[in-house]
């Protein structure tokens, strides 16, 4: 079918659910989408490219105030008619460049690492985790949980703190599952007002355009509610950040089958992986602290890789480019079952595109060389000894964003995968990003110091 065929069919489908504007969103370089509307009846010209757009505008987008503009080219296959306002269909978008998919368009980077995966025959498939904050917001901008009631101090899966938020929870399980992404499970999580929700895994491409929708509409149900919701990594120092857990597995593209997939029986080190799929692990390891910078992309990203900090307990967050089993304190993990591996250091403020694009090459890498990760951790890193962890050669991840955008920096197989431009791009906004932190006199300094000096 031509996309003149293809676009009219979809135009009559729309309009029949009662569609009269369409959104093609791209997103910026932090994952924020950004998009121009149009009516229906101009959905064959958006697809041929007809929204422009000034990339020095944007976050990310590499252009200079004389350069020719950006296009956006949606998806004509990622349509979402939007739950809350059947008036409109949001479709995922692609920049392009005087007629050709623009490079430092982190949904087309991911695309173009999908094209080397399948020249050897492979497939990616994603899941990730969402978790996420239901928060009332002050005038001043102080965040706080909004139910009185949810205040244990090991809130997780508690049921009452679940039901009194059933209100928002219901919109967003309704639409999840009326959009036909299966959800499957969702829950109170480990923080107060945190919440999760699993739905079914798909092809790396889809799942990161689900997440940014995601992100989206769940801003939406909680304004409806008078609330905020929030996928920032660590809201709370006293509490468990949001991660967004990165589960991944090849498959054939033929056969449609799991390649990681295996009895653990038939697996020497008894975990139910391939050796294929040690093999992309040991790539993720050896490019573990680049992987960082886009798995955790910001200054307060570190505040949720910690061991415990200002909690009372540990966080379970990974500290540690380790891999084990079914074990929480690894930052790469294969959960009980085996058949996939889940990168654990990933958060709520992933731009999805670009970390999967990122974490593919290093997979792909790593089955190239033949890379073993090694035996698996199955003991407690948090309490095994320094010279313990240097023995087994594990090290800490990064610890602030600087340093991972050193890290970043400095692995040849960034510029390898994401191209010279994006890379520069990463490394100039993240450094700025880095440095307003940095020059910023915080309320802890005050307090701290107008006394004491």
């Amino acid at each position: 079918m031509s996309t003149n065929e293809k676009v009219t069919k979809l135009q009559k489908e729309l309009s029949d659910k009662g569609v009269k504007y369409c959104i093609g969103a791209y997103v910026d370089i932090h994952g924020v989408p950004k998009a121009k509307v149009v009516p229906i009846d101009h959905l064959g010209h958006m697809a041929k490219g007809s929204e422009r757009y000034t990339g020095y505008a944007l976050d990310g987008l590499g252009q200079a105030p004389n350069d020719d503009e950006l296009t956006s080219v949606p998806d004509l296959d990622s349509v979402i008619q939007l739950p809350w306002e059947p008036k409109i269909a949001w479709m995922a978008a692609d920049n392009h460049f005087q007629g050709k998919p623009y490079p430092l368009n982190t949904r087309v980077a991911l695309k173009n690492q999908m094209a080397k995966a399948a020249e050897l025959g492979y497939g990616m498939n994603l899941g990730i985790e969402c978790e996420i904050f239901l928060l009332k917001q002050d005038a001043e901008g102080k965040l706080s949980v909004p139910d009185a009631e949810d205040k244990l101090t090991k809130p997780c899966y508690d049921v009452r703190g679940f039901t009194n938020s059933f209100s928002w929870l219901d919109k967003m399980a309704s639409a999840i599952n009326g959009l036909g992404w299966d959800l499957y499970s969702f829950d109170h999580e480990d923080a107060n007002g945190q919440f999760e929700f699993d739905f079914n895994y798909a092809d790396a491409l889809t799942t990161c355009d689900r997440l940014i929708f995601f992100r989206y509409m769940a801003k939406h149900y909680a304004k409806e509610e008078g609330l905020l919701a929030t996928m920032m990594p660590k809201p709370f120092a006293d509490k468990t950040g949001n991660a967004a857990h990165f589960n991944m597995s090849l498959y054939d593209l033929k056969s449609g089958k799991n390649l990681f997939a295996c009895d653990p029986k038939d697996d020497p080190r008894g975990i139910g992986l391939t050796p294929l799929g040690y093999m992309f692990i040991g790539g993720i390891l050896k490019h573990g602290r680049a992987l960082c910078a886009v798995f955790a992309p910001t200054v307060n990203s570190y505040k949720r890789l910690v061991r415990r900090g200002a909690m009372s307990y540990f966080t379970w967050a990974p500290v540690f480019n380790s891999y084990g089993s079914n074990n929480r304190t690894n930052s790469v993990r294969v959960p009980s079952g085996g058949g996939r591996c889940e990168s654990r250091n990933a958060d709520g403020a992933v731009n999805p595109y670009l970390a999967a694009a990122l974490v593919l090459a290093a997979g792909l890498e790593g089955i190239r060389e033949g890379l073993d990760p090694g035996n698996p951790n199955e003991d407690n890193l948090y309490d095994i000894s320094e010279s313990e962890r240097s023995k087994r050669g594990i090290e800490f991840l990064p610890q602030t964003l600087q340093e991972a955008v050193a890290a970043f920096a400095a692995d040849p197989l960034v510029e390898q995968a994401l191209g010279k431009e994006l890379k520069e791009e990463f490394i100039r906004y993240k450094t700025e990003e880095w440095q307003a932190y940095h020059l910023t006199v915080s309320k802890w300094e005050v307090e701290r110091y107008s006394y004491m000096f």
